[in-house]
């Protein structure tokens, strides 16, 4: 029997109709912001992700799925492509290529599956899906306001209040910019020099190759020595120390709750100044929902203007496992199920099913083989509120058979009235 590859899984129902409605609700909010849709491919020239994402990160390294394009055109032969690990900079590469940047601020999110080679683990796929936006522009538009990161924090806190998920907590960090980077960078690597041979090899490696990775081990043991070094906020200068004020202080006017965790790091070279999570207590030990932050010279690194942006991706999969148990909730059962009895009915039957369905029920079609029990069984297991039963006495008198099937009450109802019965006005 084939199976689904390792790393990836089938989403089934009922679990589908939560994505819907997680879908649904970004749709809705992001909408209340200002925000417009963009969908770019899920493959891209390698090279967009080695200059943006970063040569030396785990992603590049290890984790991207790339091959070689063997197309009949001359200018595809050779060509590296990568399905995408992450949305960001394939946003980017199209804000530079359609010049996005002459409609001024630019407001836009993404829905779609993502792909990493790491290992399967509770919550973490190969392939992933994220929801994400970013907010980029020229600087003449309000692209690096303090008050752009504070907005888009104030969405994503109206978002998972709207899912119902209000025990999160807001992690806010600034990495400053790469000047500042740059002097903790050397910092780091002298602090990591003595202790780095005890560390775990991933550290030893990041050390090397980007000390500031270091803060995302997460091996028990190191933590300890991780401690003790340095943190950004003592390099940041002047003007990013004055923006991350600034965020804090439109956050605590609008009423948005926030914890300063200055070991937080993003896992992407192209992050600047503010960056954050989000995280909830019923994922566990891994229990970051969202991630995101400022990437003030992502399109300068793409060849494209200076375009400062802030943006985060929601990792969907996870977030749904957080809210699974309403899954059951969530879906829409039948409004009413029809139960055709006897030769010639299933013809009647489609019709009424046609009828309902015009004023948004759900109906659900039985067989005009089944017996009524078998009918009423079929009905309540699928959950659905009432039967509809269609006989050829009914269908003569146009007028049916209308149980409830949580009271058991049986009435019979006019043609012309059974939708509003349904809906409840009757």
């Amino acid at each position: 029997m084939i199976k689904a590859v390792r790393g990836t899984r089938d989403l089934l129902p009922p679990e589908t109709a939560l994505w819907n409605f997680v879908e649904a609700a970004a749709r809705d909010v992001f909408r209340n912001y200002n925000f417009q849709e963009i969908r770019t491919p899920i493959f891209e020239e390698t090279q967009l992700f080695a200059r943006s994402v970063g040569e030396e990160t785990d992603i590049v390294a290890k984790e991207m799925y790339t091959w070689e394009d063997r197309g009949r055109a001359q200018s595809d032969k050779g060509l590296s492509l990568t399905l995408r690990p992450e949305n960001t900079a394939g946003v980017v590469r199209a804000y530079i290529e359609h010049k996005l940047w002459e409609r001024g601020l630019q407001k836009l999110y993404y829905i779609g599956p993502q792909f990493r080679r790491e290992r399967p683990q509770k919550g973490r796929y190969r392939q992933f899906y994220q929801i994400g936006a970013e907010v980029i522009g020229p600087p003449t538009a309000g692209s690096e306001s303090p008050a752009r990161d504070a907005e888009v924090l104030a969405m994503l806190a109206t978002f998972l209040d709207r899912l119902g998920i209000t025990d999160w907590t807001l992690e806010l960090n600034s990495v400053g910019c790469p000047n500042d980077r740059a002097l903790f960078n050397e910092a780091l690597r002298k602090a990591l020099e003595p202790v780095v041979a005890k560390m775990c090899a991933d550290c030893q490696r990041r050390a090397v190759n980007n000390p500031l990775r270091v803060f995302d081990c997460k091996v028990p043991a190191d933590q300890p020595i991780i401690d003790k070094l340095p943190r950004i906020s003592q390099f940041l200068d002047e003007g990013c120390r004055k923006h991350f004020t600034e965020v804090q202080e439109i956050l605590k006017v609008i009423g948005i709750p926030f914890t300063l965790n200055d070991r937080l790091v993003r896992g992407l070279d192209y992050y600047t100044r503010t960056a954050f999570e989000f995280t909830h207590g019923a994922l566990g030990a891994q229990n970051a929902i969202l991630g995101g932050g400022r990437y003030d010279g992502l399109s300068e690194s793409l060849g494209g203007p200076q375009a400062p942006g802030i943006g985060f991706a929601i990792g969907e999969d996870r977030l749904v496992m957080s809210l699974k148990e309403s899954a059951d909730a969530v879906a829409r059962k039948p409004d009413v199920y029809i139960a055709p009895l006897g030769e010639g009915m299933n013809r009647e039957a489609a019709r009424l099913a046609r009828e309902l369905r015009r004023h948004d029920l759900v109906a659900e079609l039985g067989d005009e083989s089944f017996r009524p029990k078998k009918s009423l069984e079929t009905a309540s297991k699928m959950g659905a509120r009432y039967a509809l039963i269609i006989g050829e006495n009914e269908v003569k008198a146009n007028a049916f058979a209308l149980k409830n099937l949580e009271t058991g009450e049986q009435v019979s109802v006019p043609r012309s009235e059974l939708a509003r019965k349904i809906q409840g006005n009757g």
